[in-house]
């Protein structure tokens, strides 16, 4: 892999510091419910279809009795995209098929029914041309309004400092992808969802240091609020069924696992979405 320049390293510092900041917060709550569990990170590098080093990260997963199963991954990885794959990336056709990409990807599954999941990513990609990409968005089986709108007011604040119409475009575009077509069901209950920000580096790299300020700051709580909250069978069976219906998104339309198993990267890493169980009917 080329070395970096000053914007993909600066995006690259970035996301390892914010994966530093959520892992030990969510350390920090595991501890308050009595636990011990702690990340256990793999890193991994991968090699690029040319032959040449194609860059890697590091697999950070923790099993506790709050985060049932929660994954933060870090990579930055660059190279060549296969002829098929480059077709459908902007600029790779004007830089002969070579691209760069470093970004943070979250998801956590959480062993109460009453505490929702989420999923968090942000990333810097460059072919001829570069943008930042990304959002969050909250997953629970048993929705509370008060969560959501909790969730929701911590994104639109970061969007509102950057741009009126943000928080609009990116909140639809949000209940536009994460939603199952062939269920007819939306994945959770929105966030925000936004790609291919390209133009003012500043800007746009800044506007989505203030998401994962915002994600940071928002889930947490919501964490916290949910945790101890008493659950039977059936609300188990309700968890339990909502995670098939979100490993079903991941494996038949997420542009981030496509993305990553078309590009050669750690198998593990990107299957680390999945839950630990789920269920159908």
């Amino acid at each position: 892999m080329q070395a970096l320049d000053e914007q993909q390293s600066a995006a690259r510092a970035w996301f390892e510091s914010l994966r530093n900041r959520i892992c030990a917060e969510f350390e920090a709550i595991e501890r308050e419910a009595g636990s011990d569990a702690s990340f256990e990170y793999t890193p991994w590098d991968r090699e690029d279809p040319s032959g040449e080093p194609g860059g890697g990260g590091v697999r950070g997963v923790m099993k506790g009795c709050v985060f049932e199963k929660v994954g933060v991954n870090v990579s930055t990885v660059g190279g060549t995209f296969t002829e098929e794959f480059a077709k459908s990336i902007p600029g790779s056709s004007e830089n002969g098929n070579r691209f760069f990409a470093t970004g943070i990807s979250l998801v956590a599954h959480m062993a109460n029914p009453h505490v929702p999941a989420v999923h968090m990513n942000t990333r810097f990609l460059c072919t001829a041309r570069r943008w930042f990409g990304g959002g969050a968005d909250l997953n629970p089986a048993i929705p509370y309004p008060q969560d959501t709108q909790s969730f929701h007011a911590a994104l639109k604040a970061a969007c509102d400092a950057h741009g009126a119409d943000y928080y609009e475009r990116y909140s639809k575009w949000c209940e536009d992808y994460f939603w199952l077509p062939h269920r007819k069901v939306a994945r959770g209950v929105g966030g925000i969802f936004y790609d291919r920000l390209e133009g003012d580096f500043a800007d746009n790299f800044a506007f989505t240091r203030d998401v994962g300020e915002a994600f940071l700051a928002a889930y947490p709580q919501i964490v916290r609020a949910r945790m101890d909250t008493p659950f039977d069978e059936a609300d188990m069976n309700r968890l339990l069924e909502f995670r098939g219906r979100y490993a079903e998104f991941n494996l038949l339309y997420d542009r981030g696992t496509i993305f990553g198993l078309k590009t050669g990267g750690n198998v593990d890493a990107i299957l680390m979405s999945l839950p630990p169980l789920a269920k159908w009917s």
